[in-house]
């Protein structure tokens, strides 16, 4: 049977939480009316996270395995998650590690039959430490500001989109993904509903400090014009300060006849300036380097194997996406 909705759940190395959430998306898929697909992706674990996902896929057809070549990462994961997924009305974005409670699939589900497209969690409370919690909540604000896109306050990857916006982000080829970023682009009718993150369930958080920074400038440098923006400005300030710099000498030395020693000031003018000229340059070298990334028109991601129906496969359809 067709699925109505399909789950997308990317995991990488989540062998301790792997049991816990397949009980609670079995409890329930179990007491929902329509039929319903879980697309679990492995985003290259190391541990034997890809084995469970092959034994779950092949036991029960409800599940649909995606199997990657290596570690892509969680924006490709949830990309390839996409790509695969069959629901015909929507389809709900979560994390593996159970911080995400998928039991909000039939509210999400109640927006999507009521005109809504996109339906997003904002974080209402989490539960990590208070560094965490004050990076998180200073990127989304500094993000909102800066962005020409709306993208909501404390909303995450967590959401249930409706199948023509699937359709749409699944046409999206750019290779640095920042998906909350792309949703709230595409437009459409959305909806925020408040929920109140959990801990993980098993385990330890896959998202390095490294990976965290990648993925904030995925989001500031995909939607914001503020970095090229910032270095104009920049620019126009270290020019002031220059021209104040030139106009004090002038006025030494044709009013008062004295000529400003001026080595203190001078090798602060050139520091000053060559910092200002190696920013510029890093920034628009991220630029040239998303682009150098984007135009080799490689796939965003390769799958080495995909289990659906209950039986494996080669993943033709699949392994070209681009």
């Amino acid at each position: 049977m067709t699925p109505l909705i399909s789950i997308v759940a990317p995991l990488y190395n989540e062998r301790e939480s792997f049991g816990p959430l397949i009980e609670r998306l079995n409890a329930l898929m179990d007491k929902l009316p329509y039929p319903v697909e879980v697309v679990l992706v492995d985003d290259g674990s190391r541990d034997n996270t890809a084995d469970l996902i092959r034994l779950t896929a092949l036991s029960d057809p409800r599940y649909h395995g995606v199997l990657l070549a290596r570690n892509f990462g969680h924006q490709t994961a949830v990309t390839a998650g996409m790509a695969a997924a069959r629901g015909t009305e929507a389809v709900l974005i979560i994390d593996g590690d159970l911080q995400d409670p998928p039991e909000l699939l039939e509210e999400f589900y109640a927006h999507i039959q009521n005109g809504y497209d996109v339906v997003y969690a904002v974080r209402r409370k989490r539960k990590e430490g208070v560094l965490k919690r004050f990076a998180y909540s200073t990127f989304y604000r500094i993000l909102k500001n800066i962005s020409y896109v709306d993208i909501p306050l404390d909303s995450g990857d967590f959401s249930m989109v409706s199948r023509r916006v699937v359709d749409i982000m699944n046409k999206m080829p750019e290779e640095s993904r920042f998906l909350r970023g792309m949703r709230s682009w595409i437009g459409f009718k959305q909806i925020g509903v408040e929920y109140e993150r959990s801990e993980r369930v098993a385990g330890v958080p896959k998202y390095s400090f490294k990976m965290l920074r990648r993925l904030a400038y995925n989001g500031i440098f995909n939607f914001s014009e503020f970095p090229v923006k910032f270095i104009i400005r920049t620019g126009a300030f270290a020019i002031g300060i220059a021209l104040i710099y030139l106009i004090q000498t002038l006025v030494k030395k044709y009013v008062f006849g004295t000529v400003p020693q001026g080595f203190t000031a001078l090798l602060f003018v050139i520091i000053l300036f060559s910092g200002i000229q190696l920013m510029a340059l890093g920034i628009i070298g991220e630029y040239v380097l998303r682009v150098f990334f984007q135009v080799k028109g490689r796939p965003l991601f390769v799958v080495r194997e995909e289990i659906k129906d209950g039986a494996a496969g080669a993943p033709e359809s699949m392994i070209t996406y681009k």
